[in-house]
Parts: C-alpha cells; structure tokens; sequence
C-alpha cells in the first residue's frame, strides 16, 4: 500500500534536515530511478525549501547492485555539496559515490528503497544509533580477529589486518561524509576471511528467508570457495565473467546497531540495520576500505550470532 504524501515528506524531513544538515547556500542533488521517483521527488521537495540549488535526476534503474550510474549522473554527485540517492540498484559500493565524496560532497544512498522501509526506517532515534555504534566500535575497533557463530553452523573469522571500522550512524554533515539511510552499523572490509557463514536472515534476490531456510557458503583466505544457492551462485559467476576471482571476494563484516530495527522485513537496506543481527558480503569492497573491484555487493543477514574480539565476547545491541 502506498504510503502517504505527509508520511514520505516526514521522512524527507529527517532525511535532509536531520541526517544531511542541509544549508540554504548549499547545492543538493537528488539521484533517483524510474521506481523510486516517488521517493525521490518528495526528497527533492525539502530540498527545494531549504535551498535553491536543488537538482534531481533520474534514469532508469541498473541491473545488479553496485552497477556504476550513467557518466552524467556521477559528474552530478561529484560537483555538488550533498546528495541522496534513493535507487534501486545500489550506489554505495560504486566509484560515482566515491568520487563524488572524495571530491568533498557529502551524502547518502538508499538502495532498493521501498516508501514502507523509507517511512519505517526514517523514524529513527539517530542520537541512540550513534551511541550504540560508539559502543560497538569501542568493542571491537581494536581487535586482530573477529570471529562470528551461530547455532545453524555460521562459525567464521576475520582478520582486520591493516583495514579500519567504519561507522553509518546516518550523521552526513561532515564534507565528504557518506552514510545508508535507514542508518545504524558499524563495518569492516577484512584483510581475509576463512570459516563458514550461514544465511538465515534476509539477501537477495530472496528477500526475506522462509523459516528453516538457509544459505550456507565457505570461505577460504578470503574468498568465497562454495555456495549453496543457485542463483546467488549465478549472479557471483556473471559478475567473475567479468572481474575474475574478484567477483568471490569477501568483501564485509557488519553489525547492526539500530535498537528501533524489531523485525526483519526483506529489505537489505533496512534488516542489516537491525540490531542483535550480522551481515556478511560478498564482492566489491573499494568503497568501504578494500582494494577490489567488482559489479557486485551481496549482503546476506544473519540472526542471533555471537561475535568475539580476540577471543572474548562481545555483547551486541538488541533491539
């Protein structure tokens, strides 16, 4: 059921005025696609209200998540001061959203964004997802190892290496600033990888696991040697038609920390969030601290994982 007008411009509000701290002599972009232009438009509307150097474009929406945007809509994100990006193929892990934070713009994406998950997720304690990601990042910034299990067979370790956690707390005043809007995770790109990890949460192109369904997929320094899934398995094999073994990457390690998260509901965007929960990725890292490059960035949520920093447990938020 679409949400209404007054509900998209409440979360368009925390969006631009909240989280981007949009200024009046600021220029905003507003990157959209063919199925998010409600979303986008309403975006868009705010925008216009705090400054009069606010742009939207539009294209239609990309194949595979990661997808580099058209040439004309990355010069866009590069030359203004913010942007949001409510696509639905994602932007986060390309070289456009990279550039154009490199460059100083500021911003974020929305990947698959759904008006239901745009209005849910904006309506969010953003002071409590930074204290509960601080606390998360106080935990384990530090550590060599992490090591993630469960009870339906997940049982993987990290090593960080010389790689840095990164936090998405949804506060994108800072030029060059980039964050997912719904917020709340704290990140790693590792410097290798080895164990199995189980699926049962939420990845696509699935969506929501049925209960008792599961992925599983093992990894070996690094990368991704078995999965259990057909057509995951496809996607991964098109993207290495590409990019070779880059397309088997292990590429993150993340750990929800928005409290407000109480269910997951299909959208990687919003369930990876989702505090007490592990997500584990495959793909392109170069966005998020890695060196690899690839057409791919497969997210896939965990529940009910224990997680250890060098050997000692860590106590997760729950929601």
């Amino acid at each position: 059921m679409p949400e209404s007008d007054a509900d998209l411009r409440a979360a368009s509000e925390t969006a631009v005025r909240q989280c981007l701290d949009l200024q009046p002599d600021e220029s905003l972009v507003v990157v959209t696609d063919d199925k998010r232009e409600r979303i986008g438009e309403a975006l868009y509307e705010v925008a216009g209200e705090v400054t009069d150097d606010a742009t939207i474009v539009r294209y239609p929406p990309g194949n595979q998540h990661g997808e580099e945007p058209p040439a004309p809509v990355a010069a866009a994100m590069k030359s203004c001061d913010a942007f949001l990006a409510p696509t639905t193929k994602s932007l986060s892990h390309t070289r456009a959203r990279g550039d154009a934070c490199d460059a100083g713009a500021r911003g974020a994406t929305l990947p698959g964004i759904t008006e239901e998950v745009f209005v849910t997720g904006l309506d969010a304690d953003y002071d409590a997802i930074y204290d509960h990601s601080a606390a998360m990042l106080d935990a384990v910034g530090d550590a060599d190892e992490l090591r993630v299990t469960t009870e339906k067979g997940t049982d993987i370790t990290f090593v960080r290496g010389d790689r840095e956690w990164l936090a998405d707390t949804g506060a994108i005043a800072a030029a060059g600033s980039f964050s997912n809007l719904p917020a709340g995770e704290i990140f790693l790109s590792p410097a290798s990888a080895t164990g199995t990890y189980v699926v049962d949460g939420t990845m696509m192109p699935h969506g929501l696991l049925d209960e008792g369904r599961e992925l599983r997929f093992e990894v070996e320094d690094g990368y991704v040697t078995e999965i259990s899934d057909d057509d995951i398995r496809e996607q991964v094999e098109a993207a290495a038609e590409e990019v070779g073994d880059d397309a088997y990457n292990l590429a993150e390690i993340g750990i929800g920390t928005n409290v407000g998260v109480t269910d997951l509901v299909g959208s990687v965007l919003l369930d990876e969030k989702a505090a007490g929960t592990v997500h584990i990725a495959i793909g392109d890292d170069a966005g998020i601290g890695g060196d690899t490059d690839a057409p791919l960035h497969l997210d896939g949520i965990i529940r009910e994982p224990t997680v250890y920093a060098d050997g000692e447990e860590v106590d997760l938020p729950q929601p």
